[in-house]
């Protein structure tokens, strides 16, 4: 609940920030772009790793709106005590979130940027041996972030970012450590 209100709080202040922001800019210079690398998930009780792909619009120089999916390329295994001496491989199928994003230029080449954002995500988790199986959960999440890109000329450039996803239905949380390439088109 703790983490729902901080991010009531954070979209209202976002919320309010946007009418300044839209008057202090020309939101016809629209500008888009793409990026794609790593993400690392560090769950309650897991470490997952994804690919991770965006694209974006950027309207001006402070507002924009990108798309972003993942597809997980690192499981990790746990060792559950209620399930015994075999541990449970736990596997990121994907996730996909679409996010509001502010920007502030804090030189030519380079941006601070905040992300608030809608998503969903499938995992997967496995039990070897005779008692084994399977399950897979989804879960929605509002995430939220802060991050920085670089250009290293006109349209290409690198990325870094955190996100944190809170999970509606009680599925906890996560915190989410990305960088990448991103180039302008």
């Amino acid at each position: 609940m703790k983490s729902l209100a901080t991010a009531a709080a954070f979209a209202a202040i976002a919320a309010a920030a946007l009418p300044m922001a839209a008057q202090a800019q020309d939101l016809g210079t629209t500008t888009f772009y793409g990026s794609a690398g790593y993400s690392h998930a560090d769950l309650d009780d897991a470490k997952l790793g994804a690919i991770t792909g965006r694209v974006g619009a950027r309207f001006g120089q402070y507002l924009g709106v990108e798309g972003e999916a993942g597809f997980g390329v690192k499981d990790d295994e746990v060792n559950i005590p209620a399930i015994g001496a075999s541990p449970v491989d736990v596997e990121l199928k994907h996730t996909f979130a679409i996010y509001g994003v502010g920007f502030l230029p804090v030189a030519p080449n380079a941006d601070l940027y905040a992300r608030v954002g809608y998503g969903t995500s499938k995992i997967k988790a496995s039990v070897a041996g005779p008692a084994g199986g399977s399950a897979t959960a989804d879960g929605e999440s509002w995430n939220y972030g802060v991050g920085g890109q670089y250009f290293l000329d006109d349209k290409n450039g690198v990325r870094a970012d955190y996100t944190r996803y809170d999970f509606t239905d009680g599925g906890g949380d996560a915190d989410v450590w990305s960088v990448g390439y991103v180039r302008k088109f």
